[in-house]
Parts: C-alpha cells; sequence; structure tokens
C-alpha cells in the first residue's frame, strides 16, 4: 500500500534505476507516515560514512501521541541498503547531473519501504517536451473514444 508518492520527481527527472530500501523511521513516526502524514516533494538522498539518509521528508508530527519536544519533521532518516548498492550508487552519484530521489513510500509486511530512483535533471524544453507528449496522448485518446 503506497503512503506517499513523489509526483513531482517524474517532472523534474529522467528516471534511469529504482532500487527497493528500507527506511529507520520512530514509533510515532511510522503511526503518522501510515496515517498518510508524508511528503517527498523536494526530498534526497545523501550518503555520510558509508551510509545512506533521507534529507528533506517531511513527516508530520503523530497526533495521538501528544506534544513531542524538540521534534524535527524534516530530519534526516536513515536508509538501509545493501553495502554494494550503497557503494554502486556512491560512484554513480559522482558523475555529473545524476541524484537520488525518493519515489514513492510504501509498506511491506509489517515493513516501510522507500523505492528510490537513480535520476538526471531535466532541462526546462525537455520538461516542456514531456507535457506536449502527455498532451498529445490524452488528446489521441480522447479522439479515440469519441469515434466508438
Amino acid at each position: 500500500m503506497d503512503l506517499a508518492i513523489n509526483r513531482q520527481a517524474r517532472y523534474d527527472y529522467d528516471i534511469l534505476e529504482k532500487f527497493e530500501a528500507g527506511l529507520v523511521l520512530s514509533g510515532a513516526e511510522v503511526k503518522s507516515a501510515k496515517n498518510g502524514q508524508i511528503n517527498l516533494k523536494g526530498a534526497y538522498i545523501t550518503f555520510h560514512n558509508g551510509s545512506a539518509s533521507l534529507l528533506n521528508a517531511h513527516i508530520a508530527p503523530y497526533k495521538q501521541a501528544g506534544r513531542i519536544e524538540e521534534y524535527d519533521p524534516t530530519r534526516s532518516r536513515r536508509v538501509l541498503l545493501h553495502q554494494k548498492e550503497i557503494s554502486y550508487l556512491q560512484g554513480k552519484l559522482e558523475e555529473k547531473g545524476l541524484t537520488i530521489v525518493p519515489m514513492r513510500v510504501y509498506t511491506k509486511g509489517r515493513f516501510i519501504k522507500v523505492e528510490i530512483a537513480l535520476a538526471k535533471g531535466k532541462q526546462q524544453f525537455d520538461k516542456r517536451e514531456s507535457i506536449k507528449k502527455r498532451d498529445n496522448e490524452r488528446e489521441m485518446k480522447r479522439m479515440m473514444k469519441m469515434r466508438g
């Protein structure tokens, strides 16, 4: 079940590869995320000391937990990947223009997973091209529906 989807990432980036990773959250954050109180817009993945971190993902405080002192909704959260994947992604990050963005957060059994993607940023004209292509496809579908 999807908890959050980063729709803006498909618009801003060309997706090259996708990976599944675990996400380390506190108990109140898990409950808040399962209530859909998570936003991935502007979030990205970085590496520090051989481990991956999710930055700028906003998880609202869990309302029923009461007031949690010193809670930062956009704190960095550990992302669990295999060491082989970490070294591969670190090598790819050194290439110019590549970044790692979270695509969606979902549950798998009792675990919360994040789908991350190796992506290349789009230029403004690429974005216009994507919009034009999408509009043309929508128009074609509409015409086909009218014909019968």
